[in-house]
């Protein structure tokens, strides 16, 4: 395998931290965001920490600029080995209190964008053997309370991650889904929900995580290369992940608890 990788989503967060992880071991490295700005800072730290690469602007709602971006690989690389769809956005909101633009937004970014960029790269990564890597959450595999549409559109790519891992294994392309919890990240830059008190509550999970972007990027760089289809960042995740899987009425219960003081304090806030 040669060592070329497309990320979307690279201007910042976990994209940029990815973007450096594999820069250090020399990669050429095409990077993907709607954010000029923060795309030519990726490249700069890119550069700094021994690999290179290009930047184009793409929005992963529309198919075409994924295909422009997938024919700028094949101009500039040659090809490509590994992708990683991980633009995405932000949400919350009880589903009560959703609109269908809300829900539209995370499906077109979130699940969409993940499918657009697959479709648009899979014949490179066929010519090339190469690698998927797909981020989740995960809210794909706990669904908490208040943002259902978060959780909708994560666990879709969760379900397209599975699908392709077993379609695409006769063509020799290696699929892997990342499903990290809450990390250090400016991912409420891009929040999108009616609710500006769970936007304070996610900022503070956020904040008070033990975890940063960069440990979760050199942890993805470890499983990837044993071969680890499903990625769970988190050792806390991992566990209530296994409790899920032996009892999940239990962890139905612990969040309709949850959601229940979630809407308390609300009433009490308001």
């Amino acid at each position: 395998m040669q060592n070329r990788m497309m990320i979307t989503g690279a201007g910042s967060g976990l994209g940029r931290e990815i973007a450096l992880r594999w820069a250090r071991e020399g990669w050429q490295l095409a990077l993907a965001d709607i954010s000029d700005a923060g795309l030519n800072e990726t490249l700069r730290l890119v550069r700094a920490a021994g690999g290179d690469g290009f930047v184009l602007r793409c929005d992963v709602r529309d198919y075409s600029q994924l295909t422009a971006l997938a024919q700028a690989c094949e101009e500039r690389f040659g090809g490509v080995d590994v992708i990683v769809n991980n633009a995405g956005v932000a949400s919350g909101g009880f589903f009560d209190e959703l609109t269908l633009e809300d829900w539209d937004s995370q499906i077109s970014i979130n699940l969409m964008g993940v499918v657009k960029g697959c479709k648009a790269f899979l014949p490179l990564l066929e010519r090339s053997k190469g690698r998927i890597v797909n981020i989740a959450s995960m809210a794909a595999l706990m669904q908490g309370p208040a943002m259902s549409n978060y959780n909708v559109a994560k666990a879709g790519v969760v379900a397209l991650s599975e699908s392709l891992l077993v379609e695409l294994a006769a063509l020799g392309v290696g699929v892997h889904v990342v499903c990290p919890s809450f990390f250090q990240t400016n991912l409420l830059d891009s929040y999108h929900g009616p609710s500006a008190a769970m936007k304070g509550q996610i900022g503070k999970l956020l904040e008070s995580s033990p975890i940063t972007a960069s440990d979760i990027a050199d942890y993805i760089y470890q499983e990837v290369a044993r071969g680890s289809f499903m990625i769970l960042p988190h050792e806390q995740a991992r566990m209530a992940w296994q409790a899920k899987q032996k009892n999940p009425q239990t962890i139905y219960d612990e969040m309709a608890r949850v959601a229940e003081k979630m809407r308390s304090k609300r009433g009490v806030e308001a």
